[in-house]
């Protein structure tokens, strides 16, 4: 990745990630804008397939300041672009029970904004707890060392 613009904070919370893919983004010249000043928010997004076309929904993109009338609904449904090979493997496997497509990160790559999808499974509450768990032990033994 070479310029991380957003993270999703709770995407590795809450899913268990097994696959990742990277996709380009559909967007219009003032959410660029937007994006380059760092008003972007995936904390509630999600993606899915329709029609054989990928779509990431509730990714917040604040309205940009100068604007005016270019501006777009900072909620709307933005296409991903995959190739047709890709799509076909993300509906075989959303097709199995449990999977879900996240948005992990936003990333620029060159002049281009990527999203990075993971492919996952939810994860109970006793996964989270036991992953807290972890995650403590770990900061434990790295303060006492």
């Amino acid at each position: 990745m070479s310029n991380l613009i957003a993270k999703n904070p709770v995407a590795r919370h809450n899913y268990n990630i097994i696959d990742t893919i990277e996709a380009g983004i559909v967007l219009t010249g003032t959410e660029i804008k937007s994006i380059r000043n760092g008003r972007v928010n995936l904390k509630d997004s999600y993606a899915s397939i329709q029609k054989a076309e990928v779509f990431i929904h509730s990714m917040h993109i604040s309205p940009y300041e100068h604007g005016n009338i270019f501006n777009k609904d900072p909620l709307r449904d933005r296409k991903l672009l995959l190739n047709k090979n890709e799509i076909r493997k993300l509906v075989g496997l959303i097709k199995q029970k449990g999977y879900t497509l996240v948005p992990i990160s936003l990333y620029f790559k060159g002049s281009f904004v990527k999203v990075e999808l993971g492919i996952g499974t939810g994860k109970k509450l006793y996964d989270k707890r036991e992953d807290l768990k972890k995650k403590d032990a770990e900061m434990y033994m790295k303060r006492h060392i």
